[in-house]
């Protein structure tokens, strides 16, 4: 490893984004992050979307904020990369202007479009089967969810014309700032593999033509394709200045939010497991060959390290419950203030502070909340089955719950589903023995502990949890820099803080509740669909 080197990594998420500065002397040490928030708009009929703007803004204030904090000039910074929420829809022009706020992957408009476009004709698991069969062979995967932005891209063609009309290009979170950083109109692999249009065949790698004409998709408006260790360019003069950093610093291709997080797990060679617990959720391991679960909706996402995969099952909101936990169950009993401290203060601060307070109120609650059991499903799913209409539920309360049991059985749905994807992966692949666990709900010692618990197997939380996915973008960085030699030995870089071996004595409670959760959806999708 290259010693005496700083870089800056960007971790983009849902509501806001971090900047982490890296050192690199004898081992990868975090030195700094800095936090800004910015909007989520919530629309009707499913809506979801960001202004692209705020995400730059963000990055630029905390960029300056983190050189000036630690007294670095911009010319010790030797690169930059991005950690980013996969499969928006970023539309922009020649100029490189969006053209409209960005869909987020939360969006769920496009329910006609999917419809028409993989669910009708002579069908397969409830898919077209011609068209199911050709994406599954081309590029690995299938845009099965309302959520993928193929859909969103076909919504925008039917609902905004004059908008689509402008259209010179399609792209991600991370492209719209890989182009504000460089002045170039170009995706990463796992990001081109997310719009379930790329060619991901040995000897192809490259967009598909027959799937554009199938789902009638303009080739013109799909950008050039990248590695992640890719020098995309260097800082143009303008985005420096914004940045508080030097023009022509190298900015690398980066990787979406489930490449990035796996290698600041740890989870870089064949067989390495991990679960992130953030807004979203999910569980994945590391495979050499594409592999997909129809039945499960489970698929190889192409993965930074080339010829590695992560065959991905994704959970649409984890850590998300735990905000609507902290906004309408836990603020209004705690009045809050936490430590004669205002939590809304300070965002970093504030998510500390909720898990530690989480941590309090649920460790005394009996494991298996005496069957009270919670579905984590607040704004629909995705795996192991997909559906826009499922919802949260609190399922057996009695008149001896409390809001400790209530807050309890929040953390074990959300264990439970982790748990749900973790068999789903294990019918077609393999899982190591031990996992690896980062996000923010790796913070708390409890919520480790009972998701050990639950899934049965030795949770190890890493160093600096919360911050895996920028990690994961510094040792993207580092190779492509030759600050390190290879992502093996981006691997040794990250360290475990503690291991939750599974106790025991709960596993009853667990396995019973398990049980009751998997059947709830089951006997609920028809009143789901009903309501919602």
């Amino acid at each position: 490893m290259t010693q005496g080197a700083y870089l800056i990594t960007y971790d983009i998420g849902t509501t806001g984004s971090k900047t982490c500065l890296y050192a690199f002397d004898a081992q990868m040490l975090l030195v700094d992050s800095v936090l800004r928030e910015y909007s989520l708009h919530i629309l009707s009929r499913g809506g979801a979307e960001q202004d692209p703007d705020e995400w730059w803004r963000a990055i630029c204030e905390s960029s300056r904020e983190i050189l000036q904090r630690n007294s670095l000039a911009p010319q010790q910074i030797r690169g930059i990369s991005f950690c980013c929420q996969m499969q928006g829809l970023v539309v922009v022009d020649r100029a490189g202007q969006p053209l409209r706020r960005a869909m987020s992957y939360m969006d769920q408009r496009a329910v006609e479009q999917k419809r028409k476009g993989i669910s009708s004709g002579i069908r397969f698991s409830g898919y077209n089967a011609a068209r199911a069969l050709s994406s599954l062979r081309i590029t690995g995967g299938l845009a099965a969810s309302v959520k993928d932005p193929l859909w969103k891209y076909k919504w925008l063609e039917e609902n905004e014309p004059r908008t689509f009309e402008k259209i010179h290009k399609w792209l991600d979170v991370k492209e719209y700032l890989l182009l504000r950083a460089t002045g170039r109109f170009c995706m990463t692999e796992d990001s081109a593999f997310g719009t379930f249009l790329y060619d991901s065949r040995p000897g192809k790698k490259e967009w598909s033509h027959s799937l554009c004409r199938t789902f009638g998709v303009n080739p013109d408006h799909l950008p050039e394709i990248i590695g992640a260790t890719e020098n995309a360019g260097g800082l143009l003069p303008e985005a420096a200045a914004e940045l508080g950093l030097t023009a022509g610093t190298p900015v690398f291709g980066g990787a979406g939010d489930a490449s990035a997080l796996a290698l600041g797990s740890g989870a870089i060679d064949e067989g390495d497991t991990h679960i992130y617990v953030g807004t979203s959720g999910w569980v994945s391991t590391v495979v050499k060959k594409r592999l997909v679960d129809f039945n499960h909706f489970i698929a190889s996402v192409i993965g930074s390290r080339p010829g590695y995969y992560n065959y991905f099952a994704e959970q649409e909101t984890s850590g998300k419950c735990l905000e609507w936990v902290k906004n309408h169950l836990a603020l209004d009993e705690i009045g809050v203030y936490l430590d004669k401290k205002e939590i809304t203060d300070q965002p970093e601060a504030q998510y500390r502070s909720m898990f530690d307070y989480l941590s309090e109120v649920i460790k005394d609650a009996t494991p298996g909340c005496d069957g009270l059991i919670f579905t984590p499903w607040l704004h629909g799913n995705r795996s192991p089955f997909e559906d826009d209409k499922a919802r949260g539920m609190f399922f057996n309360l009695s008149l001896e719950t409390g809001k400790g049991a209530m807050i309890r059985s929040v953390v074990e749905g959300i264990c439970f589903h982790k748990k749900w994807l973790l068999d789903s992966i294990e019918k077609k692949a393999a899982t190591s023995d031990s996992i690896r666990f980062v996000g923010g709900g790796a913070i708390s010692d409890v919520t480790s502990q009972i998701m050990a618990d639950i899934i049965e197997r030795p949770i190890e939380v890493v160093a600096d949890p919360q911050n895996a996915g920028a990690a994961g973008a510094a040792i993207v960085c580092g190779v492509g820099l030759g600050l390190l030699s290879d992502f093996s030995e981006g691997k040794k870089a990250i360290k475990v803080r503690r291991v939750f071996e599974p106790n025991l004595l709960h596993q009853d409670n667990y396995r019973r509740n398990f049980k009751a959760f998997k059947s709830l959806y089951r006997q609920n999708k028809r009143t789901f669909a009903l309501l919602n």
